[in-house]
């Protein structure tokens, strides 16, 4: 009985997480304005962000010029007000599918009838519905599986008679339920990375309501991951996650958060962008590999590391008027190198040098054996 009892009061402790001391409380950055902003996505592969507001996108290179994207004939018109949330395809191959997702489409919710997926390309080509995906009155979360445990698909949530439905969607854009029963979500997902203790490989996601943050296993298993001591609720509670990327905390980047303005609330935000610099980040003590969670009622920020168990740890501590929403996305100081194009003909060019050398090689041989052949025999006629 002692023993049931001792593993029993273990797993409750592993349960629940401990809290790290604070670091230096930072505090956000007003980086950008931008006209009713709820989301943001990426970085693409050229660095910039895919910024959404009041049904138009525009795009935020490293240099922090904000430009219109998706506009005019041909691009983006859904969803007026609504917040059509985001996520930027990184590229990834579904193996099951046998087809790859193209590298910096913009996958977008659409929340009018017929519920689904909108796919913008990377000039900024509204290409149409992806998928329509039933079973939901709505959809409330996007991601890319970045780790491979749902086969690097799109993953969506969305509400269904009091719980929540998560399907995973490939590049071919079939449609798969994971789960009909996840408790109530919404906002910013993510999946973590395989250093996220036992919950590697998981869907993340939060809950303003209870506070809690859940983790959606590949064979739609949820465990609490964490209850943070922070202010619950709609509209208040913990509503926009993000992984801290591998190697971001040596570089100087910085986290970003969409501050929607919201009349009448009592954090009315300022329709811009936030953003924290990653020497903040680390003065706060967050690590590479730490799950970055923002309230939407004021931007308090916590980190959650978790390995044989979850710690969290405060790092914007100090509420303001800020109404958070979306994702927290990542930038590296450093502007990535342009995706590589492969042509056809550049085999056959990369090889001819070496061919040509082959073959030279091959007739000096050729004509130092017969001039050494011709010797032998005019030596022969001589005697």
């Amino acid at each position: 009985m002692r023993s049931f009892m001792a593993a029993a009061a273990a797993a409750c402790l592993a349960l629940t997480p401990a809290v790290a001391a604070a670091g230096t409380d930072p505090a956000w950055q007003s980086w950008h304005s931008v006209p009713g902003v709820f989301d943001l996505g990426g970085p693409r592969s050229d660095g910039s962000l895919v910024v959404a507001g009041s049904a138009n996108l525009y795009l935020a290179d490293p240099a922090g010029t904000l430009s219109p994207f998706a506009r005019g004939a041909g691009g983006y018109h859904e969803d007026p007000g609504a917040e059509a949330y985001l996520a930027v395809s990184p590229g990834a191959h579904v193996s099951a599918a046998g087809c790859d997702f193209v590298r910096n489409d913009t996958f977008l919710l659409r929340l009018h009838i017929p519920i689904g997926i909108e796919r913008v390309d990377a000039p900024g080509q509204n290409t149409g519905s992806f998928a329509n995906v039933t079973g939901v009155t709505s959809l409330n979360g996007i991601a890319f599986d970045t780790t491979g445990g749902f086969d690097h698909r799109l993953l969506v949530s969305g509400p269904s008679a009091g719980k929540t439905v998560i399907s995973a969607i490939d590049c071919n854009g079939s449609v798969q339920v994971i789960t009909r029963s996840a408790p109530t979500l919404e906002g910013g997902l993510a999946v973590a990375p395989s250093s996220f203790g036992s919950f590697g490989g998981d869907l993340i996601a939060p809950d303003e309501y209870s506070g809690r943050i859940y983790a959606i296993a590949p064979d739609g298993n949820v465990s609490e991951v964490a209850k943070p001591a922070l202010p619950t609720g709609g509209d208040i509670g913990v509503e926009s996650v993000g992984f801290v990327p591998a190697g971001f905390m040596s570089g100087a980047g910085a986290a970003y958060l969409a501050d929607r303005k919201t009349a009448g609330n009592p954090h009315p935000g300022t329709d811009s962008i936030l953003r924290l610099s990653s020497a903040d980040l680390a003065a706060a003590g967050v690590r590479d590999g730490d799950l970055l969670v923002a309230t939407e009622g004021g931007a308090t920020l916590i980190a959650v590391r978790c390995g044989a168990t979850c710690t969290v740890i405060p790092v914007v501590s100090t509420p303001t008027t800020a109404h958070g929403e979306g994702h927290v996305v990542f930038t590296s100081s450093a502007v990535p190198s342009p995706p590589s194009v492969i042509q056809e003909a550049t085999p056959a060019r990369s090889a001819t040098p070496a061919s040509g050398s082959n073959a030279l090689i091959a007739i000096l041989v050729v004509v130092v054996l017969l001039a050494f052949a011709g010797g032998i025999i005019l030596g022969r006629r001589r005697k």
